[in-house]
């Protein structure tokens, strides 16, 4: 694609990325078949190659306009078009580039911005979060339908933590939402990881990884969450730690952006790029480990398929097109005992998508309402993701019970033991 890009920008850091990444399209709308937004819209301007489009008018100098922001915010950033672009286009990277620019020209509407603010402030803290999670908790009961099945129940698994020390160690992140919502997905991979040798460490002055904050478009405010993260696992990564493991398939992919979006910290930058070389998705370690899992599992009398219990695996697009990471989930699961239901359209967004759900309802609920039915199709008695966002969404739409893949291996772990 042919670009000239307007002076004020063409030779800025991020006009020169954005500028590489335009060259790279070739206009060939094989992204369109895998968008979730232009899947369910139909509109040019709400696929990625329109918006590739509405970026290169904004950064060429063109008129910036509220429509120009409306088709950027619909876009979940799930990037199933970078798995499926042959050039290989930075699609995710060039919509953060188009938005944190449109922002800075356009105005958001008071309500808008109230909104956005809001969720910045309490969605990354803990401190604002989780009393606020409670108290909707307690008058859950009392709320319409609509809202009440947005709020979790305040029902959780095992939490215990193991507390012996092996020689390898390892980091994990807490993160913001999951210790409020989901505390039991942290303290089952811990185990797991306990039960092959390996302690996970946690930092406590760690916090949200900057993904929730960087797509809000507060993306100087988001470098600061991951400045704080570096300063506080870097003493542990000094004394040893050996990898840095994502629960959340969402915060994995933010992770792996620091040393990039890093670079030119001249403080951070060599510190970043190494956090981005010792982050891995959690799936990643256990499928490392795999004969180490299965000797953990032992030899189980052989079932019939129609005897193991069958799951549909939600792969979240932070894993598959983010990560590109695909199968060593559903491989782990398949080795632990369980059946793997089909899922049509495995490849489409569940609407989560961070503060999606939130800022873009109508939208969200029509993408929930296809994954939940994809989900329940092979109709497995349960169903695991790798990703809390992904898991408390598609939970407020289905009976099925949802949780992270990780809490059933250590079942089948403590099942053997």
């Amino acid at each position: 694609m042919k670009t000239n890009l307007a002076e004020s920008i063409r030779n800025t850091p991020e006009g020169k990325e954005a500028n590489e990444i335009l060259r790279a399209c070739v206009h060939c709308g094989f992204c369109t078949a895998t968008c979730p937004t232009y899947q369910l819209l139909g509109d040019e301007l709400d696929s990625p190659r329109g918006r590739i489009y509405l970026i290169k008018e904004v950064l060429e100098g063109n008129e910036v306009s509220a429509k120009t922001q409306l088709h950027l915010d619909r876009c979940l950033t799930c990037r199933s078009c970078e798995s499926t672009c042959p050039s290989g286009v930075r699609y995710g990277r060039l919509v953060d580039i188009g938005r944190g620019i449109v922002d800075k020209h356009v105005k958001r509407s008071v309500v808008d911005s109230a909104k956005r603010n809001a969720l910045n402030a309490i969605v990354p803290n803990q401190s604002a979060f989780k009393p606020l999670v409670r108290i909707g908790q307690t008058v859950r009961p009392l709320l319409p339908e609509s809202l009440r099945r947005k709020v979790p129940t305040s029902a959780q698994g095992n939490t215990t933590w193991p507390e012996s020390s092996h020689e390898r160690k390892m980091l994990v992140l807490d993160g913001c939402v999951q210790p409020v919502l989901a505390p039991e997905i942290n303290a089952a991979a811990a185990r797991v990881l306990d039960r092959i040798d390996i302690s996970l460490l946690r930092a406590p002055a760690a916090g949200c990884c900057g993904a929730v904050t960087f797509h809000l478009n507060k993306q100087e405010d988001a470098l600061d969450h991951m400045r704080r993260n570096i300063d506080a696992w870097w003493p542990l990564i000094e004394n040893g730690a050996e990898a840095i493991v994502m629960t959340a398939s969402g915060c994995a992919t933010m992770v792996r952006e620091y040393g990039h979006l890093l670079a030119s910290d001249p403080v951070y930058a060599a510190k970043a790029e190494r956090v981005t070389e010792l982050t891995r998705d959690l799936s990643e370690i256990i499928s490392a480990e795999s004969g180490r899992v299965q000797q953990k599992l032992g030899a189980e009398p052989a079932l019939e398929l129609g005897d193991k219990p069958r799951i549909a695996f939600q792969s979240p697009c932070s894993l598959q097109h983010g990560q590109q990471i695909r199968g060593k989930v559903e491989a782990t699961l398949r080795a632990c005992g369980y059946e793997l239901t089909e899922v049509p359209d495995s490849h489409l967004c569940c609407g989560s998508a961070g503060t999606y759900s939130i800022l873009q309802e109508t939208l969200s609920q029509r993408l929930l309402k296809n994954k939940v039915s994809a989900l329940e199709s092979g109709q497995p008695i349960a169903i695991a993701t790798a990703n809390i966002g992904c898991l408390s969404h598609i939970r407020s739409g289905t009976k099925l019970p949802v949780r992270h893949w990780i809490e059933l291996l250590d079942e089948r772990l403590e099942a053997v033991s």
